[in-house]
């Protein structure tokens, strides 16, 4: 599998750690920076751009999942969830990884590079990477929602105010 990773400079160590750990898997991975520190980096082009990447290479039927990083995570999500397309979920335990994939077919994940131990986060992208989406019909409905109110502003048949 392809794994497109971003980080900031609060994750560019476990971004390291993490490109070799997946490597040895036998996953081709794809860095999309940033490759030195610079303590005044900002995340989100780096996050954009592995998010861009992973709906590029969905499109195109390569089958391919992203991670992005940073101190909390949070901004990293916020930043791939810009890109259409993208479903990115925060994880922080192997539960959310697990669910992020079964129940939301998130095809990002981001972890808080500063709350979590590098086996932590590799546990955490292994099982998001092992998960397959359920194909459970409520939730393959709820994402189609996300997707419909993604491109039209509307759900039909719900009251967007």
């Amino acid at each position: 599998m392809r794994i497109h990773i971003a980080t900031d400079h609060a994750g560019l160590e476990l971004s390291e750690e993490l490109q070799r750990h997946l490597r040895e898997a036998g996953h081709e991975v794809i860095d999309h920076g940033p490759t030195s520190f610079d303590p005044e980096d900002d995340y989100p082009s780096f996050c954009i751009n592995a998010a861009s990447a992973v709906v590029r290479d969905q499109a195109a039927g390569v089958e391919t999942l992203g991670v992005v990083f940073g101190g909390s995570g949070n901004g990293e999500q916020i930043a791939a969830n810009k890109v259409d397309g993208i479903r990115a979920a925060l994880v922080w335990n192997q539960s959310t990884a697990e669910l992020a994939r079964e129940h939301n077919d998130a095809n990002v994940i981001s972890i808080g590079a500063r709350q979590h131990t590098v086996d932590e986060a590799k546990g955490f992208i292994d099982t998001f990477i092992a998960t397959p989406f359920s194909g459970v019909e409520r939730h393959a409905r709820r994402i189609a929602q996300l997707a419909e109110y993604e491109s039209t502003g509307l759900i039909a048949g719900r009251q967007i105010d």
